[in-house]
């Protein structure tokens, strides 16, 4: 099987933005499905990419565009859940991947890749963990002879637009202290380029069909840890101040009523539960993981911190 065309759904995203990027150049035509084509023009220079207006949770939109393509890279999520029409949790994580697997039927699509998330299951203890397991669970019931399909769940995605780590470096820049919930909390970050390249390298794998992949960097941190190294990094010196399981719990029901919902219980029930692999998938597809060091100072590190780290590496090289 060969991918001469790919639409993927989220592709104006952090994660979508990568694939689009290792795709640039290459035989393969790119449509990017988004409902504001005019807000992403900014993907236009990719000379192999059409950026397409319509609404992806429209199944007559998906049906219509998607029937000259071979691969469809599914990328949707939500973080917080929403009332706003396709923004929830449901719409987005379960009724979408609905919907996407009779259109890819009805339209003669022969792959679908799709992105889930660690630690998603119906039996999982946040909302965003229920409906990212039953999304999963009804892309990998649709694998067969006429729709190959493979699931990638990563850990938190770190790069230089992430929501995660800058999230943090902006408010270590405010205060010289934070105080955070879940201290605790077991993550393994993975770059976002490395699912770029997992996605790319599943993508025409016929060993990877049907098949799922928990996807994780090399090194598992705390979320104590992971904000005193941002600290770190930007040379700041501020005093980190974890909460307890009980406050942690009583900040997120207080704060999903702010603006922005920098922080949800939904969000404290998901960092119950470890986000971590328990094998190396990347490297079954052979891919070596990146390290936060490898790229995080580049992007959160000022000129002085990012002179001491190509430093600290070439010394390492050593």
């Amino acid at each position: 099987m060969h991918s001469d065309t790919v639409c993927i759904l989220g592709g104006t995203g952090f994660v979508g933005r990568h694939i689009a990027n290792r795709l640039a150049n290459t035989d393969v035509r790119i449509k990017v499905l988004t409902g504001h084509p005019e807000r992403n023009r900014h993907l236009l220079p990719i000379p192999n990419l059409q950026l397409i207006g319509g609404n992806a949770h429209d199944e007559a939109t998906l049906r219509r565009e998607l029937a000259d393509v071979d691969t469809v890279i599914n990328l949707v999520g939500v973080l917080n859940d929403s009332n706003k029409p396709g923004a929830g949790f449901e719409a987005a994580h379960v009724e979408l991947p609905d919907k996407l697997v009779s259109a890819c039927r009805a339209s003669g699509v022969e792959r679908l890749l799709h992105m889930s998330a660690l630690g998603a299951s119906p039996e999982a203890p946040s909302r965003y963990q229920q409906t990212k397991g039953r999304g999963e669970q009804r892309i990998m019931a649709a694998h067969g002879d006429d729709l190959a399909v493979t699931v990638f769940r990563p850990s938190v995605v770190f790069g230089r637009e992430d929501n995660f780590l800058n999230t943090f470096a902006s408010m270590l820049r405010l205060a010289p202290v934070l105080v955070i919930p879940m201290p605790e909390a077991r993550f393994q970050p993975i770059y976002v380029g490395d699912v770029a390249d997992a996605f790319i390298q599943a993508m025409d794998r016929r060993a990877s069909f049907g098949q799922r992949y928990d996807l994780c960097g090399p090194e598992v941190y705390t979320l104590r840890q992971l904000v005193e190294y941002c600290a770190r990094v930007m040379g700041l010196k501020r005093r980190v101040i974890g909460l307890s399981d009980g406050l942690s719990r009583l900040q997120g029901r207080i704060m999903q009523h702010l603006p922005g919902k920098l922080y949800t219980y939904d969000n404290y029930l998901s960092a119950t539960v470890d986000n971590v692999c328990s094998g190396n998938d990347l490297a079954e597809l052979g891919i070596q993981a990146t390290g936060l060091d490898a790229v995080v100072p580049y992007y959160l590190g000022g000129r002085r911190q990012r002179q001491r780290y190509s430093e600290y590496r070439r010394l390492a090289r050593r």
